[in-house]
């Protein structure tokens, strides 16, 4: 079996898109996906699936919220072995500055990192700062100038902001520290 993250893009967002984290793993479960466990209310959903086609279980749990939430939410699924290699490559600068805020954004295919960052532009490394690993965009932005920074005004670009989920850096690195714990315990 191999571990994968379900990242749910725009959930329980401003009480938008509600979905109850627990319903939500009994519905995974009742899909076949074993070992699963939520963290925290925005949708990141760490499971066990035999499938190793990602495509196809991006299938299955856009069904389920589908089927059983009623809604329509693009789902991106990085395997667990791929969110820690790329937390294992964070640059030096991502979380370091406390006057910066430090967010992940996940690239959902077909979509690359590349593609992504091309889109949006050129950033003004006074402002912002990117680094990209697979298809994870680390981006760090300074609260002082936020409004000025490429990647804050994504919202406008539908094409990109439609095929990305963001989380920021605690998350992340707590996502990565719980498959690590899973691993330690045999999971």
């Amino acid at each position: 079996m191999t571990t994968y993250i379900a990242l749910l893009r725009g959930v329980n967002v401003g009480g938008n898109n509600k979905i109850d984290m627990k319903r939500l793993k009994a519905e995974f479960e009742s899909r076949g996906f074993a070992n699963v466990m939520t963290y925290i209310n925005s949708g990141n959903v760490i499971f066990d699936s035999d499938t190793q086609d990602l495509s196809e279980i991006k299938s299955v749990c856009e069904a389920v919220i589908s089927e059983r939430f009623g809604l329509t939410i693009a789902v991106n699924i990085i395997s667990a072995a791929d969110l820690l290699d790329a937390v294992s490559h964070t640059p030096d600068w991502w979380r370091a500055d406390k006057d910066f805020t430090h967010n992940a954004i996940f690239v959902i295919p077909p979509m690359t990192a590349e593609e992504a960052c091309a889109a949006v532009g050129e950033v003004n490394p006074e402002n912002e700062r990117i680094a990209c690993h697979g298809r994870v965009i680390f981006w760090s932005a300074s609260l002082k100038t936020y409004s000025r920074t490429r990647w804050s005004k994504v919202v406008g670009n539908k094409a990109v902001y439609n095929a990305i989920t963001i989380r920021n850096a605690n998350t992340t690195v707590k996502l990565a520290e719980l498959i690590n714990m899973r691993k330690v315990k045999g999971g």
